[in-house]
């Protein structure tokens, strides 16, 4: 509350709230969240997709595939998590009960052996995948 202590407006108090270092915080969080957030999306493995001339994959609208990752030194992951390969059929089995959608897309360098991509299938169909995709990136 302002307290006028004399009659003329030079003697008045203002208040008001200034809002510049708020502006301020408020675009640096901004930032900070439009950086981190496309961080999370690439995930956290650097994994080079083979090229394909085939068209690409819709989404479909009821929900997200379950995805398994194969990193250039054979490490399987699902969805982001280390799967061990002795209980390959088990570990999707768990995540395809969570998800939505009983898609699999298989994200795999293209230096790894076709022996561990078609293990991977045999152990998606075994867990009760319905779909089994692989993952590209469009040809340059």
């Amino acid at each position: 509350m302002a307290i006028r202590i004399g009659d003329t407006e030079e003697d008045s108090i203002v208040a008001e709230i200034n809002i510049t270092p708020l502006t301020d915080i408020f675009l640096v969080l901004l930032i900070i969240f439009m950086i981190s957030s496309s961080a999370m999306l690439e995930g956290g493995l650097n994994v080079k997709l083979p090229s394909s001339k085939a068209s690409s994959l819709t989404k479909n609208a009821t929900g997200n595939p379950l995805t398994i990752t194969i990193n250039k030194e054979g490490q399987i992951l699902i969805e982001k998590e280390v799967a061990d390969e002795k209980q390959l059929t088990l570990s999707i089995k768990a995540a395809l009960e969570k998800a939505t959608e009983k898609t699999v897309i298989i994200r795999g360098d293209e230096s790894i052996f076709l022996g561990k991509a078609v293990k991977i299938m045999d152990a998606a169909r075994d867990a009760g995948a319905e779909k089994i995709a692989i993952a590209t990136q469009p040809a340059q």
